[in-house]
């Protein structure tokens, strides 16, 4: 029964749409109508109001800490149950007819509350390629690619599988960002 709770609990909590929330009552507009209709914070950045955008980068973040901190503390072998359904309820919201954001935020939310240095890997990777390629899609990729091979090489072979099914579930929801970084048509990321 725990499993079922804590599963439906850390979804919910994934799929409140922060980006959706936040430009409906800020700017009275749809995100889903801005951009490229993500609700994620690179999209939010999009809509031109930095705060709204960043706002969207920490409570996504935050709605991942939130249950997966609790199931730590409290179910340790859980951990990843609560992390996966987090992660799912972001990329598929129930309240948005299932259509929600890549799970990047989400999913730094998810590295820093299960190891601090995985999410500090993270971060450093994705700034690393942004700087070098202005790519937020690339950046997202790389460092989420960078989490699975650092535990593998690290003889934590069971870790490895759940973050390599993270860079898969990453990989598919930027499937439309790898066809246009593929054909050169991606657009940059202005993060400043």
């Amino acid at each position: 029964m725990e499993f079922l709770t804590i599963g439906i609990i850390s979804y919910l909590m994934g799929s409140i749409p922060f980006g959706f929330i936040l430009t409906k009552i800020f700017l009275k507009k749809d995100i889903r109508e801005i951009g490229s209709g993500n609700i994620g914070a690179t999209n939010a950045l999009r809509t031109g109001n930095k705060l709204i955008g960043y706002s969207t980068l920490l409570l996504d973040v935050i709605k991942a800490i939130l249950p997966v901190l609790y199931v730590k503390i409290n179910y340790p072998e859980l951990i990843y149950i609560a992390s996966l359904c987090a992660f799912l309820g972001h990329v598929f919201p129930i309240w948005l007819k299932f259509k929600g954001g890549k799970g990047v935020a989400t999913y730094v939310g998810i590295l820093f509350t299960i190891n601090i240095l995985l999410g500090f890997i993270f971060c450093v990777t994705w700034l690393l390629i942004f700087l070098i390629s202005k790519y937020s899609s690339l950046s997202s990729l790389i460092g989420s690619l960078t989490i699975p091979v650092y535990i593998f090489f690290n003889d934590q072979m069971s870790n490895a599988l759940f973050f390599g099914i993270m860079f898969v579930l990453i990989f598919y929801t930027h499937r439309e960002n790898i066809k246009r970084l593929k054909n050169k048509e991606e657009s940059k990321t202005k993060i400043y």
